[in-house]
């Protein structure tokens, strides 16, 4: 299967509200929520896509020949990639109900660790969506990571006893999502975290913490000094605020701030090799793409996610090749413009 038979495919099975486009980059639709969209008038959304395209690749081929690895080593664990798979929750709600949280995260956590990436598992109101994305990512041996959404701590202690269970190699919280309706109206409070709760939520973790939803540099040293190992630069795929920055347009400021003491991932409108490449070369460390990963299940279930997960290794290895970077510790700021 290639990429362009999941795309049909997707198409026959992903509902009204998502299009399946060629590229996922927020105009078809904007502001469909339920469904792809972002919040407001969908700007967000379609600024990250917009500001990657913005940044070009500076081609090199003055130099000898060889074989590009695009391996990465995180967390004592090594993957043949430089992404991920992103989290997404109700997606029966969102796209159709072809598949529910459960069987989708079924799907996509196998499907990424058969093929050397790992995918982020959502989360949601209902606790069986976390049990069944835990119990998957046991069986894939620990190579996914789940993401616990900003509840308070007493939920928050129930999820990672699940998490520790499933033996994960790393557990994200996803705290931009404290803008979603249904945080904002629970009782007990749920929501924004201060660092010294996320303190405590990194020791409950049990594995290295990853922060999602990190878009200033204020932020970025809050997570740090909560004990963070790892930050996700996210605007929730502009579903949580209108009128917020692109990632890619602060990236770099957080690089250069805690760049070295700890991971940097970044997601938002990445959606091809040479996006991955760029980001990197700003700095990541590696990338997250969630919005596309969706469409691969719907049009193919693994041997879908096998052809996007194909697509990009290949697109990133030949921008790297044409850049002059053959590992990716060889790509460089200046590989950008």
């Amino acid at each position: 299967m290639n990429y362009n038979e999941v795309l049909a495919n997707a198409r026959e099975n992903i509902g009204k509200l998502c299009k399946a486009c060629p590229v996922c980059n927020g105009l078809a639709c904007r502001n469909t929520v339920p469904g792809p969209g972002a919040k407001g008038v969908g700007d967000t959304a379609i600024r990250n896509y917009q500001k990657w395209q913005e940044i070009r690749v500076n081609m090199d081929t003055l130099c000898a020949p060889k074989a590009v690895d695009t391996s990465l080593e995180l967390f004592g664990k090594k993957f043949k990639y430089p992404f991920f798979a992103g989290p997404v929750g109700a997606v029966n709600l969102h796209y159709s109900d072809a598949y529910d949280d459960v069987s989708y995260n079924k799907v996509l956590v196998s499907a990424c660790a058969e093929n050397g990436i790992v995918a982020f598992t959502g989360d949601g109101t209902n606790p069986k969506v976390m049990e069944a994305a835990t119990d998957a990512i046991a069986l894939a041996d620990g190579m996914g990571v789940p993401t616990v959404k900003p509840w308070n701590l007493d939920t928050i202690r129930e999820k990672m006893d699940l998490v520790k269970k499933s033996g994960a190699f790393a557990v994200a919280m996803d705290v931009d999502a404290a803008g979603l309706p249904f945080l904002k109206n629970m009782d007990p409070p749920a929501g924004g975290k201060s660092v010294e709760d996320l303190k405590a939520i990194a020791e409950m973790a049990g594995a290295p913490f990853i922060v999602k939803g990190v878009m200033t540099v204020k932020g970025a040293l809050k997570a740090k000094e909560a004990g963070a190992a790892a930050i996700v630069v996210s605007n929730h795929g502009g579903r949580v605020q209108d009128q917020c920055p692109a990632t890619a347009e602060v990236l770099p400021e957080i690089v250069k701030a805690v760049g070295g003491s700890m991971k940097i991932f970044v997601d938002g409108g990445i959606r091809s090799g040479v996006d991955i490449f760029k980001a990197l070369a700003l700095g990541a460390d590696a990338v997250i793409i969630a919005r596309p990963f969706v469409t691969a299940v719907y049009g193919g279930a693994e041997e879908g996610v096998k052809a996007y997960i194909d697509k990009l290794a290949g697109e990133l290895a030949d921008t790297m090749a044409m850049c002059g970077a053959f590992s990716l510790d060889e790509i460089t700021p200046d590989m950008v413009r």
